[in-house]
C-alpha cells in the first residue's frame, strides 16, 4: 500500500519536473508546477501513515492542509500573471517575453 503510493508519488514528480523544465509556455510551465506539487502532497501522505502502522502522523496532514491552501494561492497569483503577460506581450512563450527585457 504505502510502497505504490510512494511510486505513484516518485512518477507525479518527475512528470511535473519533466514539464516545467521542457516547455516554454508559462501555462504549462504552470501546470507542471502544480503535479509536482501534487505529487509533494502525495508523499507527505503516504510518509505520514509510513512512520507508525498503528496510527497516522497528523504533521503531515498538516503540512499538506497548509500547501494545499497555498496551491491555491499560487493559482490565483499565477493565472493572474498569465493574463497580464498577455496582455502586454501578446504570447505567453516564456523565450519571447525574456527577450522584450530592456
Amino acid at each position: 500500500m504505502i510502497e505504490s503510493l510512494l511510486i505513484v508519488s516518485a512518477f507525479l514528480v518527475g512528470i511535473g519536473l519533466y514539464i516545467a523544465i521542457s516547455k516554454r509556455n508559462f501555462i504549462k510551465i504552470f501546470i507542471g508546477i502544480e503535479i509536482l506539487a501534487t505529487g509533494v502532497n502525495l508523499n507527505f501522505i503516504a510518509l505520514s501513515v509510513a512512520k507508525h502502522y498503528q496510527f497516522i502522523d497528523p504533521l503531515g496532514h498538516a503540512i499538506v492542509i497548509t500547501s494545499i491552501v497555498l496551491d491555491g494561492v499560487l493559482v490565483g497569483v499565477g493565472l493572474a500573471l498569465a493574463l497580464v503577460i498577455y496582455r502586454r506581450f501578446g504570447s505567453l512563450d516564456v523565450d519571447k517575453i525574456r527577450k522584450l527585457r530592456w
